[in-house]
């Protein structure tokens, strides 16, 4: 029969983790969340601004930012399904111009 590859699930998580510029992706959200301005946004508005990145892409970059300090919550607002979300702020942006 054929031969298979012999990749565990470990390696393909890793190959893909590997592949994902986190870097790139925060620094596109924290942008994002930055157009929002002092009022701050919610992950539905995040996540509406960049429809061309999946869900998990996304929201798996607020925690980095948070612990950073590059990004604040300041509260909460409804999300479109009517559940409460975190609103987050940036802080400010290194190296960017107003």
């Amino acid at each position: 029969m054929g031969e298979q590859l012999a990749m565990s699930f470990e390696d393909t998580s890793l190959a893909a983790f590997n592949s994902i510029d986190a870097t790139a992706l925060e620094r596109l959200v924290l942008k994002t969340i930055a157009r929002f301005g002092s009022k701050g946004c919610i992950s539905d508005q995040v996540r509406a601004a960049l429809p061309h990145l999946s869900y998990s892409s996304v929201t798996a970059r607020y925690k980095a930012l948070v612990d950073a300090g590059q990004v604040e919550v300041i509260g909460k607002r409804k999300g479109l399904s009517g559940r409460s979300q975190r609103v987050y702020r940036a802080t400010q942006i290194t190296g960017e111009t107003a």
